[in-house]
């Protein structure tokens, strides 16, 4: 057994169950867990096998990135100014010329970013497999960069030919997608605690697959222990539309009609629900991932975060798409998420003489605290995680360090842990996952970042041939 002690520490905040913040604090970290965690004149006294000083630090869980788009770091700046239908009929034909390595490629692009950003956990929504392409190249990804993973083998099957959105080119038989799930699942799925590697099954959207496929892959992810759902969903006006047109019923109504509400579902976006939809959500602990960033880049809309978490559904975080966001950092998306509910229209403010009127908004309606609980317990919360997300005794050894020595946060003493979510930009200087190092003084380690931007850039100048 080795055991790592992180002294000197400025400022630990744990998000535990008594959400603990020290000053002066230490932690200890035996092999892939966390041993202890508190004031550095409370630390046990236990040989050490090495010591890290993380004076002038910041130290708080890894995050947990809950909706992404990987491969789509091809594909940034595209589109810049379409509303959610355009935007993907655009891209499609970019993406159907996709294979294993722009998978593997971009995921290691996307994997970097994050952990250099403080996540720890990731979950990938790959819907996009086309000439072959396996989510094995992204699992193999994963695997080499260190970061936790939950991959999403992702599916469409209903092209343009059948009422669907997508181009028949880009979809799937349902067939294959099935047998391909159930292969994975049986190759790579670890329920286990700690576990580095998780399968979940992860059809596109409503207007992209049949019913058979979302109640199909329901029936198969329940067979298998730990094995979550994940969709689209209420995330356009659009969609909403499709799903009364092809189904007679809204987004929510579809997904329980194939068996898609339960505490092992989240969908992303979760924009469009009526005061009903949140309380069936709440109900039965179907999650949302809130990826404010790209609802704001497609202009679909602001979800109702403040209301979800009253009602008690639980919500985590995306960064979404690298073409809907352009960026995978959490930490930036936990800013978005706060600023974004502090905006929310509260109530409408009419015009009145002087001009004055427009949406009245409210600077309560998300603490920077909030935003970050958000990032780290809430996204462990929809992965079904209880290893993940707070720092404690038994809980994996996931944690991120902020160098609070940065011009951005001079002024920022009296609250270090706000200053993540309010001031910056910054990236981690330190990055453990499952108790090893993967960024260290702000530099990722086993991988060359110049290195791989340069094949990234090959292989984007063969799919735009």
């Amino acid at each position: 057994m080795t055991t790592l002690l992180i002294d000197r520490i400025d400022y630990l905040a744990t998000f535990d169950d008594q959400r603990h913040e020290w000053r002066d604090a230490a932690m200890l970290i035996r092999d892939n867990q966390i041993l202890w965690a508190g004031p550095r004149t409370e630390k046990p006294d236990l040989p050490v096998n090495e010591t890290l000083d993380l004076s002038g630090h910041v130290v708080m869980p890894g995050m947990v990135n809950t909706h992404h788009h990987m491969y789509q770091n091809f594909t940034r700046v595209m589109a810049q100014d379409d509303s959610l239908f355009p935007w993907l009929n655009t891209l499609y034909p970019i993406w159907a010329r996709l294979d294993d390595e722009a998978i593997y490629l971009s995921s290691k692009v996307a994997m970097a970013e994050l952990l250099l950003s403080g996540c720890t956990t990731a979950a990938d929504h790959l819907y996009m497999l086309p000439n072959g392409a396996r989510l094995d190249s992204q699992i193999q990804a994963a695997g080499e960069m260190g970061i936790r993973f939950h991959a999403a083998r992702g599916a469409m099957s209903r092209g343009q030919s059948q009422g669907g959105l997508p181009p028949d080119n880009c979809v799937e038989k349902e067939d294959h997608i099935l047998c391909d799930a159930e292969r994975l699942i049986r190759r790579y799925h670890d329920a286990g605690r700690h576990s580095m590697l998780r399968l979940v099954l992860a059809p596109c959207s409503p207007f992209s697959v049949t019913p058979e496929l979302m109640r199909d892959a329901a029936q198969l992810a329940r067979r298998h222990q730990g094995v979550r759902l994940h969709c689209h969903l209420a995330e356009e006006l659009d969609e909403e539309d499709y799903c009364l047109a092809q189904y007679g019923m809204r987004s929510v109504a579809f997904a329980a009609s194939v068996e898609w509400l339960g505490e092992d579902v989240w969908f992303a976006h979760g924009i469009f629900l009526d005061d009903e939809e949140i309380a069936l959500l709440a109900r039965t602990g179907t999650g949302i991932a809130h990826c404010p960033s790209a609802n704001m880049r497609c202009g679909q809309g602001i979800a109702k975060v403040r209301q979800l978490l009253d009602a008690g559904v639980p919500v985590g975080l995306g960064v979404d798409g690298s073409a809907s966001n352009d960026s995978s950092n959490l930490f930036l998306e936990a800013r978005m998420a706060m600023m974004l509910q502090r905006v929310a229209p509260a109530r409408y403010r009419s015009e009145a003489p002087g001009g004055r009127g427009g949406f009245g908004g409210d600077p309560g309606a998300l603490s920077a605290r909030e935003a970050l609980i958000l990032a780290t317990r809430g996204g462990a919360r929809l992965l079904g995680r209880d290893d993940i997300g707070h720092l404690a005794p038994g809980m994996s050894a996931d944690w991120v360090a902020v160098d609070m020595n940065h011009l951005s946060f001079a002024g920022a003493q009296r609250d270090p842990l706000a200053a993540l979510v309010m001031c910056g930009p910054f990236l981690a200087s330190q990055v453990m996952v499952n108790g090893r190092m993967r960024v260290r003084d702000g530099q990722l380690l086993g991988t060359e970042p110049a290195a791989l931007i340069r094949e990234h850039a090959r292989v984007m100048t063969r799919l735009y041939q």
